[in-house]
């Protein structure tokens, strides 16, 4: 191709040891007709160092600079806000892209003409006699929504497709986002499961693959936000982006996607949750986790 059809959003706080991997992830797509923009949302290690570096060095990256940390919602918002080309996707910058990532999901939407293409991802653990990290298995949650392939379907048709809520396993048309005016949540976390829910409710069509597009990183020294839910604070962004999810569902009248949701929240994502309540020393915890259970359906 003579010009990038994909953007590809990069952002990134604090992710020195682990951001030049995931350049290198987007360096060595089989499919090189992609752009990318690193936006470096406030870092104080070597983030915007090594970003700055990449765009010297290939001109397919482009720097955006937040002085302060806005959080990631802000920073995705900061990336869609430069995007030119037909399509854009997301990367988180301590997880990687597989080679054949870009290349999979484009084909596939160029081929159906759908809204979005959503793939299957894969936890990226800790090694626990070394330093390194290892892929795991597709979990069955993921595998519900995205094996077998299918393209031009609905949440009607697969209400299991409801259960991929992040942003960075989808390649989507640029134009979708903008008709809907679509933009991630701000200063709040877990910003992509709202934004995930209201695509799949007014997408006319979506496809989706069972490939592996991405290692999703489980860090070391548990400092991504999925390791941080016994905080508090992260547990009510946590909660209120679950609940915020159904509604969106349910506003939409997709039944079935809202047991779907429910049912994989009370088997996925409570269990580990009630765990932490049952030992942690402020009882707002408790009290905000059973407030929560009361409002999913049965």
């Amino acid at each position: 191709m003579s010009s990038p059809a994909i953007t590809v959003i990069v952002p990134g706080r604090d992710v020195a040891g682990f951001a030049g991997e995931a350049l290198q992830s987007l360096r060595a797509q089989s499919l090189d007709a992609w752009r990318a923009v690193l936006v470096d949302d406030g870092s104080i290690d070597d983030t915007r160092r090594l970003f700055a570096d990449a765009a010297a060095a290939d001109p397919r990256f482009v720097v955006v600079e937040h002085r302060e940390p806005r959080g990631l919602g802000a920073a995705r918002n900061s990336g869609l806000d430069r995007v030119e080309t037909p399509y854009t996707a997301f990367l988180d910058a301590d997880d990687r892209l597989r080679p054949h990532a870009l290349e999979r999901l484009w084909s596939t939407i160029e081929a159906s003409g759908s809204a979005f293409v959503v793939g299957a991802y894969v936890r990226l653990r800790p090694d626990a006699d070394g330093p390194g990290y290892t892929a795991g298995s597709v979990q069955p949650w993921v595998a519900a929504a995205t094996d077998p392939a299918r393209t031009g379907t609905t949440l009607a048709e697969h209400p299991a497709a409801s259960g991929n809520i992040v942003a960075w396993s989808k390649l989507s048309r640029t134009d979708f986002w903008h008709t809907h005016g679509l933009r991630f949540p701000e200063g709040r976390y877990y910003e992509d499961q709202v934004v995930a829910q209201r695509m799949y409710t007014l997408a006319t069509a979506f496809d989706v693959v069972p490939d592996v597009v991405v290692d999703w990183r489980e860090r070391r020294d548990g400092g991504s936000i999925t390791q941080r839910r016994s905080e508090i604070g992260v547990l009510r962004d946590y909660l209120d982006a679950l609940g915020e999810g159904i509604a969106v569902l349910r506003a939409a009248g997709a039944d079935a996607a809202v047991s779907e949701r429910g049912r994989l929240i009370r088997t996925l994502d409570l269990p580990p949750l009630l765990r932490i309540a049952e030992t942690h020393p402020d009882p707002a915890y408790r009290i905000a986790l059973e407030a929560f259970i009361e409002t999913l359906p049965a």
